[in-house]
């Protein structure tokens, strides 16, 4: 009588069809022969668990086992199913691929050129040209990879089929074709020009169309101007990563653009007309009387173009207050008189910020 097929399994009466192979997956990988060379043992016990599974798998098999104990002739596990069995568990784990002959087409590799671009041009946009390196299609071969007039024969190895069966007792596994890598195919003439790659290493002049307003890291997809495919497959494509330089003035933040702009403690109370920096020169720019340090101004419209909608941020300036390190005669004289004149004025923000100091130290 042989053993109770749900002990060798390790599963209760009442597992499914998932915890069956599950447990099947395990054990037939722990057991394997490839995995315990000359261990006897662990091959009866391998044998033993396949035979388990190839009984409890089986919705018929199973439901006579569990009635009788035992199953008919031909019921177990036999040499020439488990083939099929194994290859549909384990995915070809032990072969390395999935069996028959590999198409021989293959798309071609996606590639990335890197375009730096000042802030000006981003602004408005662009179009230049750029040299890309890539594999282009053998004009010697065609892109067969063969000499002209020459033909692939087919492998002796696989006949053509692409794969090799191995056989090591009652265990059959699928394997890649050695020779000819899955193909089925030998190719005994190799183009002179490319080696039999059907392919050659080329440059290649391309436009390139850059939006006004595009950002710092954005990508343009150039459908099928990467490299060409292998045996008429499909080529790849291009990706231009698009990288804005630091400008020297501006700062942008999304359609914004930001600027740090040096003013005196006269320019801030009086207020001031002044000829500020923009992308396309220069303009005039009020500063309102008592302005604030680190008060940001704004000239609507005057910043990036905002891409795929319309309309321009905006041009923002920073007031940063310049103090100066050294005073001559006269203007350490005004400032003494200014501040004789301010004895006893507070300003709305010393105002607040002595309130709070009374509130916190009475």
């Amino acid at each position: 009588m042989p053993r109770d097929y749900y002990a060798v399994l390790g599963v209760p009466r009442s597992a499914g069809e998932a915890d069956l192979k599950k447990a099947y997956r395990q054990l037939a990988m722990q057991y394997h022969p490839d995995r315990n060379p000359g261990d006897k043992g662990a091959e009866g016990r391998f044998k033993e668990v396949n035979e388990a599974y190839a009984v409890l798998s089986d919705p018929e098999k199973r439901a006579q086992y569990d009635r009788f104990g035992t199953v008919g002739p031909g019921g177990g596990f036999t040499d020439a199913g488990f083939g099929t069995l194994f290859e549909d568990l384990f995915e070809n784990f032990f072969s390395g691929g999935g069996p028959g002959r590999r198409s021989r087409a293959a798309r071609g590799e996606d590639l990335q050129y890197e375009l730096k671009i000042p802030l000006e041009e981003a602004a408005t946009g662009l179009e230049t040209k750029i040299q890309i390196p890539r594999l282009e299609r053998c004009e010697r071969c065609g892109g067969t990879g063969a000499e002209p007039g020459s033909r692939p024969v087919t492998c002796e190895m696989c006949r053509g089929r692409g794969e090799v069966r191995l056989s090591q007792g009652f265990l059959t596994v699928a394997r890649t074709c050695p020779k000819c890598q899955g193909e089925g195919q030998l190719n005994r003439n190799p183009c002179a020009a490319c080696q039999g790659e059907g392919r050659q290493r080329a440059e290649r002049l391309l436009g390139v169309k850059i939006p006004a307003g595009i950002d710092d890291g954005m990508q343009l997809r150039l459908g099928g101007e990467g490299s060409s495919g292998l045996n008429g497959g499909p080529p790849g494509d291009l990706y231009v990563l698009v990288r804005i330089l630091e400008h020297d003035i501006f700062a942008r933040q999304g359609a914004d653009l930001y600027c740090d702009l040096p003013v005196s403690f006269a320019q801030l109370a009086l207020g001031a007309e002044l000829e500020v920096p923009a992308l396309d020169g220069t303009v005039r720019f009020k500063v309102p009387a008592g302005s604030q340090p680190h008060q940001v101004l704004r000239l609507r419209g005057r910043g990036m173009p905002r891409l795929r909608e319309r309309g321009h941020g905006d041009l923002c300036y920073r007031l940063i207050l310049e103090v100066p390190q050294k005073l001559n005669v006269k203007q350490r004289e005004a400032l003494a008189a200014f501040d004789a004149a301010s004895k006893g004025e507070r300003g709305p923000l010393t105002t607040a910020f002595f309130e709070r100091m009374k509130k916190l130290f009475g």
